[in-house]
């Protein structure tokens, strides 16, 4: 996995991010999601370098990025300085605007991203989410169920962490297991980095406060850019998983198109993990919505 790629590491604003890069062409950025690593796009990354110079990073918080510590308004872990992250490391590689892949969290720093960098972002692929605020605002019984660790991560330190860390790799197949159809997806080799990473001293906690921030600060964000009147301005799709919880509560198409100017889409035949569920769906939509 990965075979072609080089491992690196960037500092950042207290932080230090983890990447590897790869291949050749315009830049093209992939950002994983919770509880997960940049190993999430091994089975299309190879595929990628191919047309694109790929830079697959780890948020700070997760996989071999470091925890930095938090502050009373998770500020660190703001969708806004986790943009940030990814705006300094592309900056330092030499690119000042670039393509964005995008699933689950990663997704939601995308989108801070592209609302904060305008040019920045030139085409921006998200999976499986609608907007942040829209899924607090609309939450129904359904989405509390299949998302229930939105509500027990912000809850306040410590319980959270400690619950996390007495078993985290019944945490990280809690998590995985009921949004896909099983584990069968996930390659052996994918989990025991997963697994890995989860174990790592401060994980819990960083990942508490990333969705701590998105249920304060992250909010306050959005309503600013709402409030403002400011939209996406740079080409949005977005792709969910039919068996998945998104699509089934919120009508995704739509509620993008009241943050994002120029929005397509569709629903795939997947569950939530649409890179290690039909990596080869994905890659042919990437492909066509990144070369066009």
């Amino acid at each position: 996995m990965f075979d072609q790629f080089e491992a690196k590491t960037f500092s950042s604003d207290n932080a230090e991010i983890f990447f590897r890069i790869g291949g050749r062409g315009p830049a093209l950025l992939l950002m994983h999601g919770h509880p997960q690593t940049h190993m999430i796009w091994h089975k299309v990354a190879d595929k990628l370098a191919q047309y694109f110079t790929v830079v697959a990073a780890d948020l700070r918080g997760y996989g071999d990025s470091s925890r930095p510590p938090t502050d009373s308004k998770h500020t660190p872990y703001s969708k806004r300085v986790m943009a940030q992250d990814s705006v300094n490391l592309m900056a330092s590689l030499g690119h000042n605007s670039f393509k964005v892949l995008a699933h689950d969290r990663g997704a939601r720093v995308a989108h801070r991203m592209a609302a904060d960098h305008n040019g920045c972002v030139e085409r921006l692929m998200m999976l499986d989410i609608a907007p942040t605020l829209a899924m607090y605002e609309n939450t129904n019984e359904v989405f509390a169920r299949a998302y229930w660790h939105w509500f027990f991560l912000i809850r306040p330190a410590p319980l959270p962490e400690l619950l996390i860390k007495t078993d985290p790799d019944a945490y990280l197949a809690g998590i995985m297991d009921g949004r896909s159809d099983g584990m069968k997806y996930f390659s052996s080799e994918a989990m025991q980095e997963y697994r890995r990473c989860i174990r790592k001293p401060g994980t819990a906690e960083a990942m508490c406060e990333d969705y701590r921030a998105s249920a304060t600060i992250d909010l306050e964000h959005d309503r600013q850019d709402i409030e403002n009147g400011h939209m996406l301005d740079c080409p949005v799709n977005i792709l969910w998983g039919k068996n998945g919880a998104v699509g089934t509560c919120f009508d995704v198409l739509a509620e993008w198109r009241k943050v994002a100017k120029h929005v397509t889409g569709m629903e795939l035949p997947s569950g939530h993990y649409i890179p290690e569920e039909v990596p080869d769906i994905l890659l042919e939509q990437a492909l066509i919505f990144f070369r066009d």
